[in-house]
Protein backbone atom coordinates (compact mmCIF):
# COMPACT_ATOMS: atom_id res chain seq x y z
CA UNK A 1 0.00 0.00 0.00
CA UNK A 2 1.29 3.46 -0.90
CA UNK A 3 2.07 5.53 2.18
CA UNK A 4 1.60 9.30 2.12
CA UNK A 5 2.85 11.69 4.78
CA UNK A 6 0.71 14.81 5.21
CA UNK A 7 2.64 17.68 6.82
CA UNK A 8 0.19 20.45 7.74
CA UNK A 9 -0.49 22.41 10.94
CA UNK A 10 -4.21 22.66 10.15
CA UNK A 11 -6.24 19.72 11.50
CA UNK A 12 -9.03 20.66 9.07
CA UNK A 13 -6.75 20.51 6.02
CA UNK A 14 -5.14 17.28 7.23
CA UNK A 15 -8.57 15.71 7.72
CA UNK A 16 -9.70 16.78 4.22
CA UNK A 17 -6.61 15.32 2.56
CA UNK A 18 -6.73 12.15 4.67
CA UNK A 19 -10.40 11.56 3.78
CA UNK A 20 -9.74 12.07 0.05
CA UNK A 21 -6.66 9.86 -0.01
CA UNK A 22 -7.99 6.98 2.09
CA UNK A 23 -10.89 6.66 -0.38
CA UNK A 24 -8.27 5.90 -3.03
CA UNK A 25 -6.54 3.26 -0.94
CA UNK A 26 -3.58 5.23 0.39
CA UNK A 27 -2.20 4.75 3.89
CA UNK A 28 -1.84 8.10 5.67
CA UNK A 29 0.82 9.34 8.08
CA UNK A 30 0.53 12.77 9.69
CA UNK A 31 2.86 15.47 10.98
CA UNK A 32 1.81 18.85 12.42
CA UNK A 33 4.84 20.97 11.47
CA UNK A 34 7.98 20.96 9.33
CA UNK A 35 10.36 19.58 11.95
CA UNK A 36 7.93 16.78 12.84
CA UNK A 37 7.46 16.09 9.12
CA UNK A 38 11.19 15.75 8.47
CA UNK A 39 11.59 13.46 11.49
CA UNK A 40 8.60 11.31 10.52
CA UNK A 41 9.77 11.06 6.89
CA UNK A 42 13.20 9.85 8.05
CA UNK A 43 11.61 7.35 10.43
CA UNK A 44 8.75 6.04 8.26
CA UNK A 45 10.10 6.48 4.69
CA UNK A 46 6.73 7.30 3.07
CA UNK A 47 6.24 7.02 -0.69
CA UNK A 48 5.17 10.67 -1.04
CA UNK A 49 5.13 13.76 1.22
CA UNK A 50 2.40 16.41 0.92
CA UNK A 51 3.90 19.57 2.43
CA UNK A 52 2.19 22.76 3.58
CA UNK A 53 4.36 25.90 3.56
CA UNK A 54 3.04 28.22 6.26
CA UNK A 55 3.75 26.44 9.55
CA UNK A 56 5.34 27.49 12.85
CA UNK A 57 9.05 26.79 13.30
CA UNK A 58 10.49 24.98 10.30
CA UNK A 59 8.36 26.06 7.34
CA UNK A 60 7.47 23.87 4.39
CA UNK A 61 10.16 25.29 2.11
CA UNK A 62 12.85 24.56 4.72
CA UNK A 63 11.48 21.07 5.43
CA UNK A 64 11.29 20.30 1.70
CA UNK A 65 14.92 21.35 1.28
CA UNK A 66 16.01 19.11 4.17
CA UNK A 67 14.16 16.11 2.72
CA UNK A 68 15.24 16.62 -0.89
CA UNK A 69 18.89 17.23 0.02
CA UNK A 70 19.12 14.50 2.68
CA UNK A 71 20.90 11.35 1.53
CA UNK A 72 18.33 9.02 3.10
CA UNK A 73 15.21 10.96 2.00
CA UNK A 74 16.17 12.48 -1.38
CA UNK A 75 14.26 9.73 -3.23
CA UNK A 76 10.94 10.65 -1.57
CA UNK A 77 8.92 13.00 -3.80
CA UNK A 78 7.61 16.10 -2.02
CA UNK A 79 4.49 17.88 -3.32
CA UNK A 80 3.96 21.32 -1.81
CA UNK A 81 0.29 22.13 -1.19
CA UNK A 82 -0.27 25.65 0.08
CA UNK A 83 -2.30 28.84 -0.12
CA UNK A 84 0.85 30.64 -1.36
CA UNK A 85 0.14 30.70 -5.08
CA UNK A 86 2.48 33.35 -6.49
CA UNK A 87 4.80 32.30 -9.32
CA UNK A 88 7.81 33.24 -7.16
CA UNK A 89 6.57 30.80 -4.49
CA UNK A 90 6.26 28.05 -7.09
CA UNK A 91 9.77 28.67 -8.40
CA UNK A 92 11.17 28.76 -4.87
CA UNK A 93 9.37 25.54 -3.95
CA UNK A 94 10.86 23.76 -6.96
CA UNK A 95 14.31 25.07 -6.08
CA UNK A 96 13.93 23.51 -2.64
CA UNK A 97 13.35 20.16 -4.31
CA UNK A 98 9.56 19.88 -4.57
CA UNK A 99 8.43 17.65 -7.44
CA UNK A 100 5.16 19.57 -7.80
CA UNK A 101 3.36 22.56 -6.32
CA UNK A 102 -0.41 22.77 -5.83
CA UNK A 103 -2.50 25.63 -4.48
CA UNK A 104 -5.25 25.15 -1.89
CA UNK A 105 -8.05 24.35 -2.18
CA UNK A 106 -7.00 21.28 -4.21
CA UNK A 107 -9.45 19.36 -6.36
CA UNK A 108 -9.45 15.66 -5.46
CA UNK A 109 -8.85 14.48 -9.02
CA UNK A 110 -5.89 16.88 -9.41
CA UNK A 111 -4.42 15.66 -6.11
CA UNK A 112 -4.69 11.97 -7.05
CA UNK A 113 -3.33 12.62 -10.56
CA UNK A 114 -0.36 14.56 -9.13
CA UNK A 115 0.45 11.83 -6.60
CA UNK A 116 0.31 9.13 -9.28
CA UNK A 117 2.53 11.20 -11.58
CA UNK A 118 5.24 11.82 -8.99
CA UNK A 119 5.14 8.16 -7.89
CA UNK A 120 5.68 7.03 -11.48
CA UNK A 121 8.27 9.60 -12.55
CA UNK A 122 11.97 8.87 -12.64
CA UNK A 123 13.32 12.37 -11.83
Amino acid sequence: MTRILIVDDSPTETYKFKTMLEKHGYEILEAVNGADGVAKAREEMPDVVLMDVVMPGLNGFQATRQLSKGAETAHIPVVIITTKDQETDRVWGRRQGARDYLSKPVDESVLIETIERVLNSED
